[in-house]
């Protein structure tokens, strides 16, 4: 694999080369999402790191995530404006191990190059953990989402390559409203957040995302201690 124009040219079935995104698409002829409840996978952290997935504004998909000045909910930035305020809702599930709950933030930064955005929110669920931010990504990787603003699932995929601050994945099915959402290791930290799309019903092409590392060097809420190879 290798970067064409500062994006990774990508293999299609047929011997062609993808750089242009879509956002949101399904790889493969069939959606794999598992209900977040249901999930018995290989992801051990999963029912531990779902806890921190949000829906934003019933569009898109955030992560709260760890970090010195203060956990905040990481996200994509074409979800949201710079100062809008957001409702965030936790526990947006089928057969849900707990109460919905629904706080508003205020997105404090934005950008498109990386594309994320952070919010911080007025109020900081007691029981929720905060996600670790890593820069290692493993062999395998899962994404806890809510596509086109629906309950929470979980979508697993084979970690492809990384390239040029983003990180890209095959096999791992994403919706519009996926946006935003981290990618985990399956240590059950968050290396990226999901930004793009350029999967294909016959398998071919990847889903991307920008890396927590790019995130961290752009932010400057973020610090270098917030995130590790872990």
């Amino acid at each position: 694999m290798v970067c064409v124009d500062g994006q990774a040219a990508v293999p299609r079935r047929g011997g062609l080369q993808i750089t242009d995104s879509v956002h949101g698409l399904q790889c493969g002829p069939t959606l794999d999402f598992t209900p977040i409840n249901q999930y018995a996978g290989a992801f051990a952290a999963a029912q531990e790191r779902e806890e921190a997935v949000v829906l934003i504004n019933g569009l898109c998909t955030g992560t709260l995530i760890a970090a010195a000045a203060g956990p905040v909910v990481a996200t994509a930035g074409h979800c949201v404006g710079l100062g809008d305020r957001d409702v965030v809702v936790f526990n947006h599930e089928d057969d849900p191990d707990g109460e919905p709950l629904i706080t508003e933030g205020t997105v404090i930064e934005r950008a498109d190059d990386p594309d994320y955005a952070l919010i911080k929110l007025d109020t900081l669920p007691a029981a929720i953990t905060p996600t670790p931010l890593t820069t290692q990504p493993s062999d395998q990787l899962a994404i806890i989402q809510h596509p086109r603003g629906r309950p929470k699932v979980i979508a697993e995929g084979p970690f492809l390559d990384s390239c040029d601050r983003q990180i890209y994945y095959t096999d791992l099915d994403t919706l519009v409203g996926s946006s935003g959402a981290g990618i985990l290791s399956d240590r059950g930290y968050l290396v990226g957040v999901h930004t793009d799309g350029d999967c294909a019903e016959d398998g071919g092409g990847a889903n991307r995302g920008w890396t927590a590392a790019a995130i961290v060097e752009a932010s400057p809420y973020l610090e270098a201690a917030d995130i590790a190879d872990r």
